[in-house]
């Protein structure tokens, strides 16, 4: 069985990371993973492109030979290299492919250009031998919230996604307005364990029992408004001098909100389409509240989720799409180069049957 070996490079924010990959055809296996998280950004409450660029320039060298040397490895035993190209931070994204290219130049190798958002679909296969397709796959980010089918790698339907706020940017604006640190995610996780869940009912946005398929909502979601009635509890409990003791129960309210939504279409989407997987991706995906509302709501779908260091922004997940689309024999232009926003590949017809759904549950 030939073995496809992959470098991989990720620089679309504030992460800059390297990783070997190995695929068979049909699973994956991670051989290193390097990450170096740029904590300066906590200090702004946000990334800064600027800061992030210089960093990723600093910083990229050291963390590929770190990966390279983690996989006993060089890099002239790789079959290619793979890095993201799109989405992200145009000034982040160019250090990486011009890395990349010039790599591949130095050691007469392919580069092959992976969308951001591919690769976190590719994330939990690594792994989770059964995380493949088809499946439906909740995708949340601090950028992105999309919710996909998946009926075979490299194809895909998208079936809804956040028309405002991505839930990863409604978690970090909500931990801001209660004086919770930057990223918001986990502060707000840890704090809405001990708030009442009665407390602050706050309505489930997009969310409606009328709704149904073909509905241009059915699918779609938002999550400004549901902000909004944060900020307004908030300052209602400022006004009263109750916010100290009312943090926790609005941090609850808040995330249960998210969560009851996000699992609500999720499985619309799986039983809609037929699937028996359900896979999530993304730094919200680390949310425990979230994988313990899917799993319980979910019944006989299997919920797959990543570990923490491949939710988040992370180069395996990148080299494993990498090996897959170079395996499949994409060709690329040498004169590729970064965009802020692209597609994703293989996107199908959203509307179109997805073939004949019986015989593709597995």
């Amino acid at each position: 069985m030939t073995i496809t070996r992959v470098l991989g490079i990720e620089t679309s924010c504030d992460e800059t990371s390297a990783s070997v990959v190995e695929y068979d055809g049909s699973t994956f296996s991670q051989r290193s993973l390097v990450i170096l998280s740029q904590d300066v950004h906590r200090l702004f409450g946000g990334v800064v492109p600027e800061i992030a660029s210089r960093q990723h320039l600093t910083a990229l060298p050291p963390v590929v030979r770190a990966a390279i040397q983690e996989a006993d490895a060089d890099a002239r035993c790789c079959d290619a290299i793979a890095v993201t190209h799109a989405p992200g931070l145009v000034g982040a994204l160019l250090v990486g492919v011009h890395f990349a290219k010039a790599l591949g130049l130095a050691r007469g190798l392919p580069v092959v250009p992976v969308h951001h958002m591919e690769g976190h679909l590719f994330a939990t296969a690594l792994e989770h031998p059964d995380a493949v397709p088809p499946f439906t796959a909740l995708l949340v980010s601090g950028g992105h919230t999309l919710l996909i089918d998946v009926p075979a790698w490299g194809e895909y339907r998208l079936l809804g996604r956040t028309r405002d706020d991505a839930a990863g940017e409604a978690f970090d604006k909500v931990a801001k307005l209660l004086g919770l640190p930057y990223p918001g995610g986990r502060p707000i996780e840890e704090l809405a364990r001990s708030g009442d869940p009665a407390r602050f009912a706050f309505a489930r946005p997009m969310l409606r029992r009328s709704q149904q398929p073909g509905d241009p909502d059915y699918y779609d979601l938002s999550f400004s408004g549901l902000k909004t009635a944060v900020l307004l509890a908030v300052r209602a409990a400022e006004a009263a001098g109750t916010l100290e003791e009312d943090r926790a129960h609005i941090a609850r309210g808040f995330q249960d909100a998210v969560v009851d939504t996000l699992v609500a279409k999720t499985l619309r989407a799986a039983r809609q389409h037929g699937r028996e997987r359900v896979v999530l991706g993304g730094g919200v995906a680390c949310n425990g509240a979230l994988q313990a509302a899917m799993r319980r709501a979910a019944a006989s779908i299997a919920v797959f989720a990543p570990a923490p260091r491949l939710a988040t922004d992370n180069a395996a997940m990148i080299a494993a799409a990498g090996a897959f689309r170079f395996r499949a024999g994409t060709t690329v232009s040498p004169s590729f180069s970064a965009h802020a926003s692209l597609p994703l590949p293989g996107m199908l017809d959203a509307t179109a049957d997805s073939g004949t759904r019986a015989s593709s549950r597995r």
